[in-house]
């Protein structure tokens, strides 16, 4: 039997109705895919995807800079200005982690499990330091040890990432009320960032100061509020820095 024009017609369009499937579910397959796979997914640390491109940022803190607090981790300080300057993030911060509090062994053994070891093997090329605040719940007691273990941190750091800017921020702090142990860890904290030449960002302590509507319901972190503000500070710092 032959076929007339208006079957031969119906019969294209099938044809190319079904072609089109193939190619929308083949697509789909193959975004699931990739998404399985790893690739164009986000990095875990930090929430966003990396670009390998970018300039290499890593964050050696406690929760502060962890972002514990914020609703989401691109809320953090350290994601806003890693997102400003297109900068690629590490970020295995740690709540409670101090130069002695929460680690290993005092001296810190790096062959662990140890934020310093992390941040030494991503080899970035900009090191951010930020801690201190946890160690004043070890003062006066280790005072010696913290004032050590500061010392050993950082000079590892240097010694083992001898091409990479380290920025020293001085220790966030959080309520106005500062016992003394506060500025005697700056003040060595401080000065380890001098002996190692690294950058230093003073007056962090302050940066949350005066302002308990930026803290989270936990009243121990900020919240987005207050981790905006900090961005706010460290951009101002980091331009005075050139960055």
């Amino acid at each position: 039997m032959r076929m007339t024009q208006a079957s031969r017609n119906v019969l294209l369009i099938g044809v190319a109705f079904v072609a089109a499937v193939v190619i929308v579910v083949f697509a789909i397959v193959q975004l699931s895919s990739r998404s399985e796979s790893g690739v164009g997914s986000a990095d875990p640390a930090t929430g966003a995807a990396a670009d390998p491109d970018a300039v290499k940022v890593a964050f050696y803190g406690d929760s502060y800079t962890l972002g514990t607090g914020a609703s989401d981790p691109a809320k953090r300080w350290s994601s806003i200005v890693s997102g400003q300057r297109g900068w690629s993030e590490f970020n295995p911060s740690v709540n409670g982690l101090g130069f002695v509090n929460n680690r290993s062994s005092t001296p810190p053994d790096y062959s662990a499990d140890d934020e310093v070891s992390k941040v030494i093997a991503d080899d970035p090329d900009i090191l951010f330091v930020t801690m201190g605040l946890n160690d004043n719940f070890s003062m006066p007691g280790r005072a010696d040890d913290i004032r050590e273990a500061i010392g050993t941190d950082l000079q590892t750091l240097k010694s083992e990432l001898p091409e990479a800017r380290i920025i020293v921020v001085e220790p966030f702090w959080y309520t106005d009320e500062r016992p003394d142990s506060v500025q005697q860890i700056i003040d060595w904290v401080k000065a380890g960032a001098e002996d190692i030449g690294a950058d230093y960002i003073p007056d962090a302590s302050h940066w949350i100061e005066g302002h308990p509507e930026w803290m989270a319901s936990d009243g121990l972190h900020p919240n987005d509020e207050g981790y905006a503000a900090m961005a706010e500070k460290m951009d101002a710092a980091l331009r005075g820095l050139g960055l």
